[in-house]
């Protein structure tokens, strides 16, 4: 073929309605399906992009709360550090309310004041760290969240069944947790 030839076969094609409307339809099909992936492609990121932030959130909440917990388990461990000396302590301050009555039976004045001193300075260093001493008195309502029942008596009034009748032995708490219960007989 000529070049004459081919140029008039271009002609002739860009003339003829029906190949303009193939190659519209060919360029216009090339530009949807462009369109359709690219719509494709930014509603795939957009997904994307919100599973990242949802875990995002996620990974900060789970942080805030680790934070938050931590801090409870500090002040918890502050609260508390001392427990182990204190509760060591208190047989020493049980020595002391026991052998209080027989010094006083002593004639040296000095002597009582001095271990009164002594006492007294023990017991309000403890207080100064939390410790309570647990009030009981005979006739309490025997509770077994801060009372150990050590013996049952029968009770020498029909009041006091299932009450306090004696505490044997006092019961301590270190910032409002039962450190060593009361020991206390209850009347049946």
């Amino acid at each position: 073929m000529s070049e004459q030839n081919i140029n008039e076969e271009i002609q002739d094609q860009k003339n003829n309605p029906e190949v303009q409307n193939e190659e519209i339809n060919s360029t216009e099909q090339n530009t949807t399906e462009e369109v359709v992936e690219e719509r494709s492609e930014v509603e795939v990121l957009k997904e994307q992009l919100s599973k990242e932030k949802e875990q995002y959130l996620r990974l900060f909440a789970e942080f805030d709360n680790f934070k938050k917990r931590t801090s409870r388990e500090r002040i918890d461990i502050f609260k508390t550090a001392n427990k182990e000396v204190i509760t060591a302590l208190l047989p020493v301050v049980d020595d002391f309310d026991r052998a209080m009555p027989q010094i006083k039976k002593s004639e040296d004045e000095a002597l009582v004041t001095g271990v009164e001193l002594i006492q007294n300075k023990l017991v309000e260093t403890l207080k100064g760290k939390g410790l309570v001493a647990m009030d009981v008195k005979a006739g309490d309502d025997f509770n077994t969240d801060n009372h150990e029942a050590i013996t049952q008596i029968p009770a020498p009034t029909e009041d006091l069944k299932g009450k306090i009748i004696d505490c044997v032995e006092t019961g301590y708490m270190l910032q409002d947790v039962v450190i060593r219960y009361a020991k206390v007989v209850v009347g049946m």
